[in-house]
């Protein structure tokens, strides 16, 4: 193998097509536009565009509201806490809070806060403080003997009731 004999793999390059470059190109005089008609100028935009008729993005109702100022929390499942507590990165006899949670890097970040759901299993005995978790995630936690506390004001209003 000498330099000069360097070379791309057969079709790893492609040729640009190159149009309106003659009769022989094969691509030429209109460049594959076909004649006249306002797709053949240029700087047309006719996206959505149906000769006047109603658009179709028009004839379709809304639907739906975007809440501006929703909760939006981290997601962290209960195998993933464990898995990070059997790798020593979490320590299960002090309380774990999301500031804890965070810093093992469970988590990139806790958002809004950090919801806590039982996809996994876990055998630690923890005492979590967290914003949110759905009830089966209370149930493992406990049955595992430990505790969990939410401090969201909904999570906190749920459980008074």
């Amino acid at each position: 193998m000498k330099l000069n004999e360097l070379r791309d793999n057969e079709g790893a390059a492609r040729k640009k097509k190159r149009v309106a470059r003659g009769p022989g190109s094969g691509k030429g005089k209109t460049a594959g536009r076909g004649i006249k008609g306002q797709k053949s100028r240029s700087g047309v935009a006719l996206n959505g565009y149906e000769g006047g008729q109603m658009p179709l993005y028009r004839r379709l109702p809304k639907r739906g509201f975007t809440k501006p100022n929703r909760k939006e929390y981290a997601v962290v499942n209960l195998g993933l806490i464990q898995k990070f507590v059997d790798a020593g990165k979490l320590d299960a006899s002090q309380p774990i809070d999301e500031n804890a949670i965070v810093a093992a890097g469970v988590t990139s970040h806790k958002r809004d806060g950090i919801r806590v759901l039982a996809k996994g299993e876990i055998t630690a005995k923890l005492a979590l403080t967290v914003s949110g978790a759905s009830k089966s995630a209370v149930e493992v936690i406990e049955k595992a003997g430990g505790s969990i506390t939410l401090t969201a004001p909904a999570a906190a209003a749920a459980s008074a009731e």
